[in-house]
């Protein structure tokens, strides 16, 4: 039993605990090329926030880290089988109901932990910090804590070598042999404002890539995904630990 995990642990260890942070991982179920499951996701940020968490607690951190949610924002990518979509308005209500029932149970800083691209939690955070003014609510992208060059020789985004070697190291077992992979060719946007950072439409992913995933896998190993996977803990634990002993009126300097 890990008692900073809520699924693991129980009433009779929880009851006069004092908690002061809450972390949701969120992530979702989607296709990953051809060699990844489609729990690529959910797999990866609920290991990482629970070995982050245990970071955090061996800190000292009173942390409790929620139920992951399995599902994501996919709307570019509805013709592709069993890709599951959350809308950001489903999000929204979720947040919504999640939120109330820590600040009623007055754990006031909450945590999303993100790893899924198409979920974008910003606005979402705007619109519930004036319903619930005694909160701290903040979202941290996992896969942004780290340089992808300092780890892999290829990036993309999805399925790529990075996911890719983060998951033979995790589940070995999930992971088809690296010959079964396609080789993440993406296409981009014929207007070229669209393929850089201050235009943007959402992409229809079937046309984008054949395989479902974007950018080659094939140079991934476990090695490198051992080594990208403690220095994202370092980084999520460290912040969790910050996050759990700040002082939410005193948050500026």
């Amino acid at each position: 039993m890990k008692p900073f995990i809520l699924a693991e642990t129980n009433w009779k260890t929880l009851k006069e605990k004092k908690l002061d942070l809450a972390v949701l991982p969120w992530g979702a179920t989607e296709a990953h090329n051809f060699h990844l499951p489609f729990s690529t996701d959910n797999i990866m940020v609920e290991r990482i926030a629970s070995e982050s968490a245990k970071r955090a607690t061996d800190n000292g951190s009173n942390v409790i880290v929620l139920p992951t949610i399995p599902f994501g924002v996919n709307t570019g990518q509805l013709d592709i089988k069993l890709n599951i979509n959350l809308n950001p308005s489903t999000q929204f209500a979720i947040l919504n109901d999640i939120t109330e029932v820590l600040e009623k149970h007055g754990i006031y800083k909450f945590l999303i932990l993100n790893g899924h691209g198409g979920n974008d939690f910003k606005q979402i955070i705007r619109e519930l910090g004036p319903r619930y003014p005694k909160m701290f609510i903040c979202a941290c992208n996992w896969y942004q804590s780290f340089s992808n060059s300092d780890f892999f020789e290829n990036g993309g985004g999805h399925a790529d070598e990075m996911e890719t070697s983060v998951m033979q190291f995790l589940v070995p077992e999930l992971v088809l042999p690296l010959n079964e992979a396609g080789d993440g060719i993406g296409r981009k946007f014929k207007i070229k404002a669209l393929n850089e950072n201050w235009a943007w439409a959402e992409r229809k992913w079937s046309q984008v890539t054949d395989d479902t995933g974007i950018g080659n896998p094939k140079k991934a190993t476990p090695e490198k995904g051992e080594k990208c996977f403690k220095e994202v803990i370092c980084r999520i634990g460290d912040f969790m630990t910050s996050l759990s002993g700040a002082d939410i009126n005193e948050m500026y300097e």
